[in-house]
């Protein structure tokens, strides 16, 4: 099914994930350095939140879009590297997560995950994007409410949890 520029499609979700993930990493940056206690507070709730949206955002991209992907594409080497890239990152966030680091060490590692993730954006951007979108097999618009559910399904879960 085509979509238009107009129906959200699961591109459009994803992107959506991927500036505002952004958002957070920039407010991240610009507090990096400071050893104020507010701004250390406010790291350390950003960085939770950055490593949560991540891991979020990834298992919804390796559950759904990918082997959805896979099956309309007969070219899945791009997959195969933002996959790599997922695990890339997932061993950075539980770095991050873990919280054995300084200060220092724990910045620049925020620092290189969103530099791993603005890489994978791009690439998501400018190749699998638009090669979902024109693979005519993919029901990109159903796709997305399936992204939306698993989302908040998974976003629940770790709510509960916490």
């Amino acid at each position: 099914m085509a979509t238009t520029k107009t129906t959200k499609d699961a591109c459009d979700l994803l992107d959506a994930d991927h500036r505002a993930v952004k958002k957070l990493f920039k407010e991240y940056e610009e507090l990096a350095g400071s050893r104020a206690r507010t701004a250390v507070a406010r790291k350390e709730e950003l960085a939770r939140e950055i490593c949560l949206q991540l891991t979020v955002h990834a298992q919804i991209e390796e559950e759904i879009f990918y082997p959805a992907l896979r099956a309309a594409m007969s070219a899945t080497d791009l997959l195969d590297e933002a996959e790599v890239e997922h695990q890339s990152a997932k061993d950075l966030i539980a770095q991050i997560e873990a919280g054995n680091d300084s200060p220092e060490l724990h910045d620049a590692k925020v620092k290189v995950l969103g530099e791993y993730i603005d890489h994978h954006v791009k690439e998501e951007r400018n190749e699998i994007f638009p090669k979902a979108r024109s693979a005519r097999k993919l029901d990109l618009v159903a796709m997305r409410d399936q992204l939306e559910a698993r989302k908040a399904e998974l976003l629940e879960e770790h709510m509960a949890s916490a």
